[in-house]
């Protein structure tokens, strides 16, 4: 077995904004089941490297934006698995000078230093990574490999997702997950108890998240999406959303990323604050991990001179 089956510990969260509210929060630090392959990556990637090595595979091809989280977890399994890593990056301007793009991006100097190879792309081109002839081209440039699609999503994925919930967390009534491409969230409603419900919080714009959570979940009709936390869409984030990450923080010694688990834990504070939840509800909080993606943050809110991440 690649990566174990393991359980996360669970935290309980006290935060002045809310200390007179009737509802306990949880978090599930799933951020610390591995120190690169981090939180709802880990469980994506699980049965995934699994079937590669069933097909004897030895190259792992997957696609992602300059920031990714799925891009570093990737690459880090890769050197931790033995299998080479392709990652096909949106935006072919970041291969112009590429040491001056280390420079300024973490995620992928990391992925470049754990032996990632990357395929740089338009971002026109990158629109159609599903269709069969840019797969197809692919496959002639590189050989074979094992496709993992953009944010680590499939059926796979879904069934490690699964596993995020335990018996040890049937006493929570409400659990919340931040949302990218579905997956986890899906693999979270698969593994509900009949008394719980799942609300999740997109961090893209729109309302079509709901058909691909469809594609995945099996009978249970519990679960909503709250798309008014987005703050602006994906990659989005505005000085109000720093100091609730940078005074939750403070307050619970627990880091939150800036792009899924910080926009949801505003979300379900806020939600609180507007008595939104039934009072004396248990909510359990997936932190899906990502915290690599704050230096990358950091640096650009420094070059727009705004608050960064503590």
């Amino acid at each position: 077995m690649f990566l174990e089956n393991k359980n996360s510990r669970v935290q309980q969260v006290h935060f002045s904004e809310i200390e007179d509210k009737d509802i306990s929060i949880f978090v599930k630090r799933e951020d610390e089941l591995h120190p690169f392959i981090s939180g709802n990556k880990y469980r994506k990637l699980k049965y995934n490297l699994e079937e590669a090595q069933k097909l004897k595979h030895h190259t792992f091809l997957t696609f992602g934006g300059a920031y990714s989280n799925h891009i570093a977890a990737a690459a880090s399994a890769g050197v931790e698995f033995g299998f080479k890593t392709i990652g096909v990056i949106r935006g072919d301007e970041l291969a112009f000078k590429l040491d001056e793009t280390f420079v300024t991006n973490a995620t992928l100097k990391f992925a470049s230093e754990h032996n990632m190879q990357f395929e740089f792309v338009s971002r026109s081109d990158y629109r159609n990574k599903t269709s069969k002839e840019f797969i197809n081209n692919l496959k002639d440039k590189f050989g074979k490999f094992y496709l993992v699609p953009e944010g680590g999503t499939n059926k796979l994925a879904v069934k490690g997702c699964e596993e995020i919930l335990n018996k040890e967390d049937e006493i929570y009534d409400i659990v919340c997950s931040s949302i990218g491409t579905g997956g986890t969230i899906s693999g979270v409603i698969n593994s509900l108890k009949p008394h719980q419900k799942v609300v999740g919080f997109p961090a893209l714009k729109g309302d079509f998240l709901k058909n691909e959570i469809k594609k995945y979940v099996l009978t249970s009709k519990k679960w909503s999406l709250n798309t008014d936390y987005h703050f602006g869409g994906y990659g989005k984030v505005s000085e109000e959303l720093i100091y609730f990450i940078n005074k939750f923080k403070k307050e619970t010694n627990i880091p939150l990323d800036p792009i899924y688990t910080g926009k949801m834990m505003y979300g379900i504070v806020d939600l609180i604050k507007k008595d939104y939840f039934p009072k004396r509800s248990k909510i359990l909080a997936i932190h899906t991990g990502g915290l690599q993606g704050i230096i990358g943050m950091n640096n650009v809110l420094k070059n727009k001179k705004l608050p960064i991440i503590e």
